[in-house]
């Protein structure tokens, strides 16, 4: 089987190239070909020696995701359903704004988690994502783009790896892609514009700081551990008490001087201003300094059997002014792309569930202060 070139990052793909007999700018200038340029094909790769170009497609390929649909939203949003084999299939999304575009990028087939409001941990696991599987949802969305828009430069200037999946459950393939995607003979990305979101594994929070800092998203979503522990049951693991630590350790590596705490509000569930004062004694404990932080509050998006409503319009409000006025930097988010299910917590993609996570998909929530 041919090698993918996807799967390398440039020190990757720098090592394959010298055991060719190759020297490295030849791996950079094929790094820039297939990243920079999106080219699949080596006989275009016109800087290449020809005698590497005939190498290369006897040993390699650039093998992207076949795509099994594809949906754009009347707000712009576009998913595409990528098949990833074995009865497998993942979901994209591309979000435009007039400042930026973002692509969210799925990192497992499923999740593991079983978060109760999110329409991918109630499909269960399947498995993870290669390297290459995670790129090539980068590369082939913006060579798309391109060319439907007719451009040369960059549409995709924010990757978030909000996808299907736990990305940090998945270090070994999520790294490697990581440094691809801010590499500047890659895909040139701001440490600060490509933003990695945990449901917290406390100990691969501590290696990524190291290994590859990037912007950090933490999906909170309760201000307690005995209602976390029903809403992100990773939670019974790696309790607040950590994860708020390891939150604070990040904070030395990070591009960003502040963590985002993702919040989906559930109608009766942790919407309440108990909830919301509880979540500011949380990040801002008397006994400690204050944990910099800004809070992103998540409509909940419906999928169904989720058994759980979204909070009112005027809740989400009244929960945000609380914070906003204890001094947190307070947003809520405008929900895209749910007329085509490409909204947060809906992207289910079509997984052959290989865990028993019965467990933890409970409907029926317990509410807590």
């Amino acid at each position: 089987m041919k090698t993918n070139l996807l799967d390398f990052d440039l020190d990757g793909l720098v090592a394959w190239c010298q055991a060719l007999g190759e020297k490295k700018f030849r791996a950079v200038q094929l790094f820039r070909w297939i990243h920079q340029r999106g080219v699949a094909d080596f006989s275009q790769m016109t800087d290449l020696a020809k005698s590497l170009r005939d190498t290369l497609q006897l040993l390699a390929e650039v093998r992207t995701l076949p795509v099994v649909s594809r949906h754009d939203s009347a707000d712009g949003t576009i998913k595409w359903m990528f098949d990833v084999g074995q009865g497998n299939a993942i979901e994209t999304v591309f979000i435009p704004e007039t400042d930026r575009g973002t692509l969210c990028i799925s990192s497992q087939a499923g999740c593991a988690v079983g978060c109760t409001f999110c329409a991918t941990g109630a499909q269960g696991f399947s498995r993870n994502l290669s390297t290459a599987e995670i790129i090539a949802q980068l590369w082939f969305a913006e060579r798309t783009l391109r060319q439907e828009r007719g451009v040369d430069e960059r549409v995709i200037s924010n990757v978030v790896m909000m996808g299907m999946g736990e990305p940090l459950q998945n270090y070994a393939a999520l790294v490697p892609a990581l440094k691809t995607m801010l590499d500047d003979h890659g895909y040139g990305l701001s440490r600060r514009r490509v933003t990695v979101s945990t449901s917290g594994v406390v100990p691969m929070m501590e290696r990524l700081g190291h290994d590859c800092p990037v912007a950090l998203a933490v999906s909170l979503h309760a201000p307690s551990d005995a209602l976390r522990n029903e809403l992100v049951p990773l939670n019974i693991k790696y309790p607040l008490a950590e994860l708020m630590q390891a939150c604070r350790d990040y904070l030395a590596h990070a591009p960003r001087d502040f963590i985002t705490f993702e919040y989906c509000m559930l109608d009766g569930v942790n919407d309440s201003d108990v909830h919301a004062q509880a979540l500011v004694n949380l990040v801002r404990p008397a006994h400690t300094e204050a944990l910099p932080c800004k809070f992103n509050l998540i409509p909940f998006n419906p999928y169904p059997a989720s058994g759980l409503l979204r909070s009112p319009p005027e809740r989400v409000k009244a929960f945000a002014a609380l914070l906003s006025e204890a001094g947190i930097v307070t947003t809520i988010r405008k929900t895209r792309g749910d007329d085509i299910a490409a909204a947060c917590g809906q992207l289910a993609g079509d997984i052959q569930d290989r865990t028993d996570v019965s467990g933890r998909r409970a409907k029926t929530i317990r509410i807590h202060a």
